[in-house]
């Protein structure tokens, strides 16, 4: 489909799902993409850390596509630029903050010189095509979160970013009230806006409140305190930095993707008053009333400094009387891996607080009153919800219909609709899957090499290998599992299946070499199922004497 004389808009991650974010915008026979982000690996995907999104509709119009702008830096917006970019191979746009951040994905995948990235200052628009794109500063938990002002000749979106409302944010600014209306006062088409706190009666608070929540749990330890965060979330690293100053504390920091985001927020002007740090051995030789750590981990990631830690293999240790502050999300999904950490840091006598106990974590994303004022500030003839699950999106566009929005577009990835003119209207269907970045290798997410992988994992496997000479047996089968709950039978059900394979053979070893592979496959599996009641996968090779 190349967009005519209209504007289209498809969501290819993000829109019925939290993470992945890519959103297209086609007009006047060109695309327009905002973010370009991954998703992290579940039990569903065996093996896997990075989810990305499959962009096979914009790569099969790549001609037509105009560039990325990028509305900020969190990994669901920018992740996937490292192992995508360079084949897409146009420009990439983003302000200094999350510029810098990028620039270090490219230079570690060592493509930074096959990428275009364009710097933008957040002042002025420029222009794409039939596309004037202006960065719009809002509130996040990330320096230069920004909406986008997407203006065309068929009318104005407003896309938003990750966003909140905070009168007092740690890290720069953000669009005041009249600054906003003013964007409304010029009339908007479609607000595309952030689902992801729909349900949240409450605004998501002020990065400043937090100051003081954090200061009075920390104030009252008597032990080293270690807070995990999100490394990304540079506005609460500022504020970590100042309630270690409050408290009397040192500070260490825990974790290579902290270190990162501190080095490009001091090369792009911000924590410029962030304390000096202090190392490992230093930190440990302290008296333990005098550390604060800051480490990565609180989602309960396995190679993060934070499990590594509780596990004792870290050169920082904790120990009974410490303290460890969640300051952070839980996110879905990620339950039962932070409840192991808390349980190996519990059994060490380590206390723990979240944010369940005392105020020390606000969200990025904007509550019920804070999307109310949005909606009164910009005044958008569309609704268009993203960054959420399904229910999530509807229950945005319920809300913004009881506040007078006239029309909401309930939308999942891969469907193409027409926001003007004679908008807004389905009007067509793109892929819309997934892939997976398996060691170094970008595979479907639903392919052979992750089902049988899948199908292992369940079913567990066994290889059985046959000699024969002219359609005899020479020798036993050789019979090798992995994964098959026979544990104490294991020797009886070897011999089994090797009687099992061993009489395949005799019944079809001189016929067509594929009908005896079958043969044995379903002979040797009918055992193990005999023994388990499960079918595990079965490898089968026939030597040929």
């Amino acid at each position: 489909m190349t967009p005519e004389n209209e504007l289209l808009f498809l969501a290819l991650g993000g829109s019925g799902e939290i993470g992945m974010n890519v959103n297209l915008y086609g007009c006047q026979g060109k695309w327009l993409m905002v973010d370009c982000g991954i998703t992290f690996g579940s039990p569903d995907y065996p093996g896997i850390d990075v989810i990305l999104p499959d962009l096979q509709f914009i790569e099969e119009r790549i001609d037509d596509l105009l560039g990325i702008v990028l509305t900020h830096g969190h990994e669901d917006h920018i992740g996937a630029l490292p192992y995508l970019a360079a084949d897409l191979g146009v420009p990439l746009y983003a302000t200094p903050f999350t510029a810098g951040l990028i620039r270090g994905k490219l230079e570690e995948e060592g493509i930074e010189e096959k990428v275009e990235l364009n710097v933008v200052d957040e002042e002025g628009p420029f222009n794409l095509g039939p596309f004037r794109i202006t960065y719009t500063p809002l509130a996040h938990s990330i320096p230069e979160g920004n909406a986008v002002l997407i203006e065309t000749p068929h009318g104005r979106v407003f896309h938003t970013g990750d966003w909140k409302l905070d009168d007092a944010p740690a890290l720069g600014g953000a669009s005041t009230a009249e600054e906003l209306t003013a964007i409304g006062d010029k009339g908007v088409l479609a607000l595309v806006c952030d689902s992801t706190n729909v349900f949240n009666p409450e605004a998501s608070g002020s990065e400043g409140d937090v100051r003081k929540g954090l200061d009075e749990v920390i104030g009252a330890a008597k032990g080293r305190v270690l807070v995990t965060t999100f490394a990304s979330n540079a506005a609460r690293l500022q504020t970590l930095g100042e309630v270690a100053q409050d408290t009397g504390r040192a500070l260490c920091v825990a974790g290579r993707s902290l270190d990162r985001i501190l080095r490009v927020a001091k090369q792009t002007g911000y924590l410029r008053d962030f304390p000096e740090t202090v190392d490992f051995d230093t930190a440990m030789t302290m008296p333990r009333d005098k550390v604060l750590i800051v480490a990565t981990g609180g989602q309960g990631e396995p190679r993060a400094a934070l499990n590594r830690i509780a596990e004792g293999s870290h050169p920082l240790k904790l120990t009974e009387g410490d303290l460890v502050v969640f300051s952070s999300r839980q996110i879905p999904g990620n339950e039962i891996a932070i409840g192991r950490i808390m349980n190996t840091l519990a059994a060490a006598g380590v206390d723990i607080i979240t944010d369940r106990q005392a105020f020390i974590h606000v969200s990025g994303h904007p509550g019920r009153p804070e999307l109310a004022e949005m909606y009164k500030w910009i005044r958008p003839e569309i609704i268009l919800p993203v960054h959420g699950e399904v229910r999530h999106m509807h229950e945005q566009s319920r809300f913004a219909l009881s506040l007078g929005v006239p029309r909401a577009i309930n939308q999942v990835n891969g469907e193409i609709w027409r926001l003007a003119p004679d908008g807004p209207e389905r009007v067509g269907q793109a892929p819309a899957g997934r892939l997976v970045l398996d060691g170094d290798i970008i595979l479907p997410a639903d392919g052979t090499t992750i089902n049988e992988r899948r199908r292992i994992s369940f079913h567990g496997q066994i290889s059985a290998a046959v000699a024969i000479r002219q359609g005899r047996l020479l020798g036993e089968p050789q019979i090798r599992l992995q994964g098959v709950p026979v544990e104490e039978d294991r020797e009886d059900f070897i011999a089994e299946a090797g009687e099992a394979a061993a009489e395949a053979v005799k019944k079809e070893g001189r016929g067509d070499i594929e009908k005896l592979r079958e043969a044995v496959r379903l002979a040797v599996r009918r055992a193990a199922f005999r023994y388990t009641g499960k079918k595990p996968i079965v490898d089968v090779l026939i030597i040929e004497a």
